[in-house]
């Protein structure tokens, strides 16, 4: 059931609008999103790249920087670790770039899931160390690897970690937290004990940006040539669901603008398999199309297929391996369709159903598709959701939570049940025996707090709106606070009593409805809503008028513009 709330922070609308010449509803927008200061809302509208923060303000970079420089310059073999996921891929990608430019001898490896797991293994270090690696360099993970890291220390590698994972912790008897750093020779991540970095919600390319900066500035490399990385770190940025927020903002707007017509031969072919090149690709399509491809060759094959699609320089070698991942993106979606039936069934016909954190064990399931799956399900039933699924060695599985659960620390508390585990406050990873599955779904159970009210849906609404405000110049302002995504969510719009009529279902699999709105003044507007088109129109019949959730957007057809308000909700 969804509960509906109206945002009520206040501010000086007017004066806002006039001090920055926009429309008042836009200056409760951004008072909604927390810009209070005109600092802030100068930065929030027109951020640029020199408004980063600067790659000196990460705690461990100064030392990390002098090892690299050292090795580039003593020709040490470097070999970075990244990870399978689209963070992963864009951090070594963006490792490999920037110390190839440097000079440095280097290449690079990526786990495979089902083989090595998440982040650095011991077998990865014996293969860097077979190879005669001196420098292994992580990026999206490491800072959780204490054992691994301290196999390599003692098979004489040096090694740098750049991480921007949660930093492992033990609670201590007296109530007290200590930190559990790993054996490297340097780390820069920003969520490290006693890190001033202004901003710690950056992903792990973020960090492999920064890092780069700092070399390139060091050696004296034009900062112009930071410019083709760009859109990389945008790119993970999304597909990592970082909060859009402060320099993660600026990063992706930077990132968007370059990939309407990017250099990169990879990423031009993945956008043209995907019927995009006449769009504007925006933050929606890295995060639904793009980014699904580029994460499903780590799902179900290797990472190293999607790295190879951004490092390759032929065209028609781009386009074979751009058609690979979106085939393999199909398929995947294909085989999630049938884990969230099977999970949907377990949680509605089993004792499961009462459960308010959700443990879910499917054996058979592609251990890849279970942070998808968890997803669907959280989704579905406004729960914390574990997906667990049987790997070769023991059970493996991620979790996707929601916004009054912090997962990571909740996974603490029951870490004995774990052989290895790590995350954030809303998504992880874990592998476990498979004797401790009803083990940790009691402890969680046990542990948890969460209320109804927590686990209810809010839908939280910007501005009570009559759809006669809305005009097209109106529209066009709503664009200047993209990109949208998670911690700058697409504006939220709502009238009471609007009258539901001309109801048409369109679409192959009938999942869009066009309609008639109309309030209680006599204003209309053409509408259009998404989903389950003859379900939608079915509860439309029930009543008269009906409470609207919307946002405007504007509609071309054959040159002529009009307004559509595509409807989220209704009650």
């Amino acid at each position: 059931m969804e509960k509906w709330v109206v945002s009520a922070k206040r501010a000086d609308f007017q004066e806002i609008s006039r001090k920055f010449g926009v429309d008042p509803v836009i200056a409760r927008l951004m008072r909604n999103r927390d810009q209070i200061t005109d600092e802030e809302i100068e930065k929030y509208l027109h951020g640029r790249l020199s408004d980063l923060h600067s790659w000196r303000l990460l705690k461990g970079m100064g030392e990390l920087l002098k090892i690299l420089t050292d090795k580039i310059e003593q020709k040490k073999k470097i070999r970075i670790i990244g990870d399978y996921d689209i963070d992963g891929v864009c951090s070594t990608y963006i490792l490999l770039k920037g110390l190839q430019r440097a000079g440095a001898w280097v290449d690079v490896d990526i786990p495979d899931r089902m083989k090595d797991g998440y982040g650095i293994s011991e077998e990865l270090i014996d293969l860097a160390a077979q190879a005669s690696v001196d420098t292994i360099i992580t990026c999206d993970n490491g800072i959780s690897a204490i054992s691994q890291i301290a196999h390599a220390k003692a098979l004489g590698m040096t090694v740098l970690v750049t991480d921007h994972h949660e930093v492992p912790y033990e609670e201590l008897p007296q109530g007290e937290v200590r930190t559990i750093l790993p054996p490297a020779d340097a780390i820069v991540n920003p969520k490290q004990e006693g890190d001033t970095y202004p901003f710690s919600g950056i992903c792990g390319a973020m960090v492999a940006f920064k890092v780069i900066c700092g070399l390139y500035e060091t050696l004296g490399i034009p900062k112009t040539e930071l410019n083709n990385l760009i859109p990389f770190a945008a790119i993970a940025t999304v597909g990592d669901v970082m909060e859009l927020q402060d320099e993660n903002r600026i990063i992706v707007r930077e990132g968007l603008m370059r990939l309407q017509n990017p250099e990169n031969k990879g990423l031009k072919a993945l956008i043209r398999v995907n019927n995009l090149e006449e769009k504007t690709i925006t933050a929606y399509h890295i995060g639904f199309i793009l980014g699904p491809c580029m994460n499903a060759s780590g799902r179900l094959s290797t990472a190293k297929r999607a790295l190879n699609l951004l490092l390759t320089e032929d065209e028609k070698e781009a386009s074979i391996l751009a058609e690979d991942l979106k085939a393999l993106n199909d398929s995947r979606k294909d085989m999630t369709a049938k884990g969230v039936e099977q999970a949907i069934e377990m949680v509605e016909n089993t004792d499961l159903a009462k459960d308010r954190v959700l443990v879910i064990y499917l054996p058979d399931c592609h251990e890849s598709l279970a942070g998808i799956i968890a997803g669907r399900i959280r989704e579905r039933y406004t729960k914390p959701v574990f997906v667990l699924t049987k790997g070769e060695e023991g059970v493996k599985g991620s979790g996707r939570s929601i916004e009054t659960y912090h997962m990571f620390q909740e996974m603490v508390k029951c870490k004995e049940l774990f052989t290895k585990f790590g995350g954030h406050p809303m998504a992880a990873g874990l592998s476990m025996e498979e004797e401790n599955i009803e083990k940790l779904r009691r402890r969680l159970n046990e542990n948890c707090t969460l209320t109804q009210e927590d686990m209810t849906e809010k839908i939280v609404i910007d501005v009570p709106m009559p759809m006669s405000y809305v005009t097209i110049p109106f529209i066009r302002q709503l664009s200047q606070l993209e990109p949208f995504g998670k911690g700058n969510t697409k504006p939220v719009f709502a009238q009471k009593n609007l009258q539901i009529s001309q109801c048409r279902v369109l679409g192959k699999n009938r999942n869009v409805v066009k309609m008639q709105l109309k309030d209680e003044f006599g204003a209309a507007a053409e509408g259009i809503w998404f989903g389950d088109g003859d379900v939608f129109v079915t509860k439309t019949q029930e009543k008269p008028c009906f409470d609207v959730i919307y946002y405007p957007t504007v509609n071309s057809f054959r040159g002529r513009e009009s307004i559509e308000m595509v409807v989220q909700s209704i009650r």
